[in-house]
């Protein structure tokens, strides 16, 4: 195990299951055909939109993603601060617990960010095309020699004045049990480009829960299942809790800025304001 790698110990058999109201299986397959088409046709136009500025190019990959989750099938709803959704003039790093696959558009959707995840994702068929996209800054997790490169790299995004997303705890967790703990290395680069941390909670529930299995992505699942699992879950919600920033150079060092960060997202005192509900 290195850095990059963490272990969870949530499995699909013991977390990714769903156990309330289920689609019938024409319109779950008519969501899954919709969601892939609505995937591919944002892919197919990545050479035309990345020709754009980021000022035209994000409201186009917001509505994009927003799309997305909608098409198969999931609702939108957030939460917490209200916050802008132009570029920051200041670099900013978000920081998110990683629950599916589904977080990658839910977070475009929200805040326009260059996302980070490990270089795997680029080769994804749909989903790595829909990754770049969104400028994502590939990492390789698997060689502990890559970290400071992807630090620097980081960081120098962030010091461009970027919004960078990130999830931190490294690996998908169902969210039972508090979920894995933030590693540093992405603060380290926040700190190095003088940029806040934004933390955001993630969240998937349908009615009557308030925790849907249905949308962990965990372990070895396979992607195909994952994306049934979705489509036949009725009802499902995604829910994003946009929680007020740390500031650059509050805490001491990378480990106490992560702390702070994991402890904004897992605390369940927030009682924020929805600022909007999308349905």
């Amino acid at each position: 195990m290195n850095a990059w790698l963490p272990v969870a110990p949530c499995t699909p058999r013991d977390c990714a299951r769903h156990e309330g109201a289920r689609r019938a299986p024409l319109p779950a397959a008519a969501l899954l055909l919709a969601g892939c088409v609505v995937t591919l046709l944002g892919v197919l136009a990545v050479p035309a939109v990345l020709l754009l500025t980021p000022a035209h190019r994000d409201p186009l990959t917001r509505r994009w993603a927003y799309t997305v989750v909608r098409a198969f099938g999931v609702r939108i709803r957030v939460n917490g601060a209200a916050v802008e959704s132009a570029r920051p003039e200041a670099g900013e790093l978000v920081v998110a617990n990683h629950v599916s696959w589904l977080d990658i558009p839910l977070v475009a959707a929200v805040l326009p960010a260059r996302m980070v995840a490990k270089s795997e994702i680029r080769k994804w068929p749909l989903l790595g095309p829909f990754a770049a996209l969104g400028g994502t800054l590939f990492i390789e997790r698997d060689r502990l020699r890559a970290l400071p490169g992807a630090v620097r790299t980081l960081a120098g995004a962030l010091a461009s004045g970027s919004r960078v997303a990130v999830f931190p705890q490294g690996s998908t967790w169902c969210g039972r049990g508090g979920g894995g703990r933030f590693r540093p290395a992405a603060f380290q680069a926040a700190i190095d480009a003088g940029a806040a941390v934004r933390p955001v909670r993630i969240s998937y529930r349908t009615a009557g829960t308030n925790m849907a299995g249905a949308a962990a992505f965990v372990g070895d699942d396979p992607l195909a299942a994952s994306l049934w699992r979705v489509v036949t879950a009725a009802g499902l919600t995604a829910e994003i809790r946009i929680l007020p920033p740390v500031p650059a150079g509050r805490e001491p060092d990378r480990r106490a800025l992560a702390r702070a960060a994991q402890s904004a997202v897992a605390s369940d005192r927030a009682n924020l304001p929805a600022s909007s509900v999308h349905h």
